[in-house]
């Protein structure tokens, strides 16, 4: 059997759209894109997903806590699901966030870090990097992510560059689904499905 893991964020994990800060939806098990793309992948493959709330490429967050700092634990989570066919980064919209203040390059980069770091340790030689959809600013997240919605417009171009430069595959998951404007950040059920389906004849060919 082979095996695939996801390395996210909320949008990985299934945060749905919040009203408001103090909300806590969770989209039900099998309604998230990583169930829908191991649905379509079949009995022949594991799709582990790693989905953590708040989760950045490689900074730590003053706010919510330095164990949101992608970097921190990927060796472990890599080492602790290994032997892995395939390593599926999708990170990049928390580093839009206000507090940060990180342009387009800045948070690209931050995902090759991830990819070069992945490669180091020799768990897997097949990266994929997806592109979130870009952020709007809307409800009770806009003031987080002020001035998000400029920044996202040139990511996609900049990860694609940096993913090809460091030997990574790249989807651009905005080609396929957007926010739910509820928060402007996360993703509804539908987008879900439909990224999982798109998904899955590329994480196919990748796999071989």
């Amino acid at each position: 059997m082979k095996r695939v893991l996801i390395y996210g964020d909320s949008n990985t994990f299934g945060t749905g759209p919040m009203a408001a800060l103090k909300d806590d939806t969770t989209l039900p098990r099998g309604a998230r894109w990583g169930d829908v793309l191991g649905a379509d992948l079949g009995l022949g493959v594991e799709v582990v997903t790693e989905g953590l709330p708040g989760r950045t490429t490689v900074h730590d967050d003053p706010v919510e806590g330095a164990y949101r700092n992608g970097l921190r634990p990927l060796r472990a989570i890599l080492e602790s699901h290994k032997p892995l066919d395939l390593l599926i980064i999708c990170l990049g919209t928390n580093d839009a966030k206000n507090r940060f203040g990180l342009n387009a390059t800045d948070i690209a980069l931050g995902v090759a870090r991830l990819v070069r770091e992945a490669k180091a340790l020799d768990v897997t030689d097949k990266i994929l990097v997806i592109c979130p959809p870009a952020v709007q600013e809307r409800g009770d997240l806009a003031a987080i992510f002020e001035g998000a919605e400029a920044r996202s417009k040139a990511l996609p171009e900049a990860m694609e560059r940096f993913a090809g430069e460091n030997g990574a595959s790249y989807f651009d998951a905005g080609q396929v689904i957007s926010v739910d404007p509820i928060d402007g950040v996360h993703w509804n059920a539908t987008s879900h499905t439909k990224l999982g389906h798109a998904i899955a004849p590329v994480i196919r060919a990748l796999l071989g």
